[in-house]
Parts: structure tokens; sequence; C-alpha cells
């Protein structure tokens, strides 16, 4: 069972993972199993090392849960293996599609529609009659807005969610960045309004700030902070990179998340490259800690 605060594992991170003690506050640990499937070697012996002493999330990439192409049973049945192998039994994927005539290495946005609903929600009920467990369904970052979309981002969200039956996996960054960049849905109106029943899982990254960008944020040119009631001036356009450190603003945010939660579930945080020595994300993840302390219910 997977608590507490956790850390994506990377194979730049490895070394420090190894060297985890056992008062850690490292709870667990994510992969995505596209990168660990036919990973060999040091890499794999290093990996397994740590696996025996840290719980292990499964968090895929390329799924594509929204596209029309059938789904990938051979990556499927290799997600399985991996769960089964280290014990794992959390997976969650992305609301998105990443293919189109072949694989697209990106994870593009779906139309928020009725129609998308009922398509997703068939795949994710196949995905998870295959693996035999519910899975959690990510909220994704994305940069253009469908027009034939009937309902805003957390409406599709929760209405996959409940058609599929499956869990939410919220990404707090996520939902800030696609808030500032569409002005379409604030952020802490999303908090509120997602189904808080179905959260089980949570990750918080850092992102960096486009002030090249000529798409408005919107017409006041400032940011979201209802709760605390004060503004700040945004740069134009907010990109969802996970290699930098979590901003004010989104731990703001994760903050009035956990207040509106019926119960904490384990909060990742993500970083993929550019990383700072590991006692500086050793100290974010903390952050993420103490945070869960003061709303454990």
């Amino acid at each position: 069972m997977l608590v507490g605060a956790g850390l994506g594992y990377r194979r730049d991170l490895a070394e420090d993972f190894l060297q985890l003690p056992d008062n850690r506050t490292i709870q667990f640990m994510e992969v995505a199993p596209e990168n660990w499937l036919k990973m060999g070697g040091l890499a794999r012996y290093q990996f397994d090392q740590v696996a025996e002493r840290i719980p292990l999330a499964v968090h895929g990439l390329s799924l594509s849960l929204g596209g029309q192409a059938p789904l990938d049973r051979e990556l499927l049945q290799g997600i399985k293996t991996l769960m089964t192998q280290y014990n794992a039994h959390f997976f969650s994927e992305h609301l998105s599609y990443c293919e189109c005539e072949g694989h697209l290495y990106d994870l593009l946005p779906m139309p928020f529609t009725d129609e998308a609903v009922k398509h997703t929600a068939q795949r994710i009920r196949d995905v998870q009659d295959f693996l035999g467990c519910r899975i959690s369904l990510e909220n994704t970052s994305y940069y253009l807005h469908s027009p034939t979309s009937t309902m805003n981002e957390v409406e599709f969200l929760n209405a996959i969610a409940q058609e599929a039956d499956c869990g939410i996996h919220l990404d707090v960054n996520n939902i800030y960045v696609n808030g500032v960049n569409h002005n379409l849905l604030d952020p802490y109106l999303f908090i509120d309004n997602v189904d808080v029943s179905r959260v089980n899982y949570i990750h918080i990254a850092g992102h960096d700030e486009d002030h090249s960008a000529t798409t408005p944020i919107n017409e006041s040119g400032e940011s979201f902070n209802k709760v605390k009631g004060e503004f700040r001036h945004l740069p134009e356009l907010l990109i969802d990179t996970h290699g930098e450190a979590v901003k004010g603003t989104v731990w703001d945010l994760l903050d009035y998340t956990y207040q509106r939660l019926p119960h904490i579930p384990p909060t990742l945080l993500e970083r993929d490259f550019n990383f700072p020595p590991f006692s500086e994300l050793c100290a974010e993840i903390q952050h993420i800690a103490e945070l869960q302390r003061k709303y454990a219910k």
C-alpha cells in the first residue's frame, strides 16, 4: 500500500536511492513501465536493489486511453508482468491520446465531449479487466483547447472516472498550468469540483515560464489565488516541464487540495531532468510530508 510522499525513480538518481536510510522521507517511488520493461544491465540491477526496499507505483505514458487505435496488448502484458514482479498494486495513466497512424511522443488532449467520455471509459474498463485491478486517471497539461468541447476539464475527468469506475490521479501542477494558460477554469474551482471520493494519488512538479509567448493568459494578466485573496502577475505561458523546483503558487494549490480531500493520498514529486543536489529534492518531499501531516484525517 502506498502512503506518504514519494519521488519518481530515475537512473540519474540511482545512487541516491541506494543510499537512502531506513527512516527515509521518501516512502515510495514511481516508474514509467515503458522505460523499464526492456531495461537490463547495471541500471536494472540497481533498480532491483531499490525496489526491494521501497514500494513501487507504476505510471504509464503511452497506452493512449483516448486514442482510436486498438489498445497495445503487448504493452499491457508487460505492465501486468512488471506489477506482478515488483508486487506493485497501483497503476495510473494519462487522460490523453498519443497515437495517430503511429505513436506520437506527446500527450495530446481530447475534446471534452460525451462521445469522448464513453469511448475513453470503455477503454479504461478494458485495461482494468486485463490488469485485474482498478486504475487511476491523470489530468494532463495541454496547450490547445478544442472548440467542440461541451464541458470543462474537471467535468470531463469526473464523467470518465464515474463511467469507467476508476480512480482519479490529480496532477496539481497540471491543474495550475492549464488554469493559467487557458483562463477557462480557476484551479481552485477545479479542486472544489473534482470528485474527491475518487482521488487516490497526487503528482506535484515544477514548470517553466515562457515570457516570449504571444498567447494571452487572461484579460487582466493576473493569476488565480482566490483563497488568499491576492493576485500575482504571471508570464504569458506556463510550460509543464518537470525540470524545475515546485513554484509557490503550486504549493498553495496542493495545500488547498489537502484541505478539500476526505483523506490524504500518496503524493509524488515529479522531477525528470535538470536535477539539483539530492538534498534539495528531499527538502521538497519533506514539505509534502509536512503538509500531509498538517491535514491528516
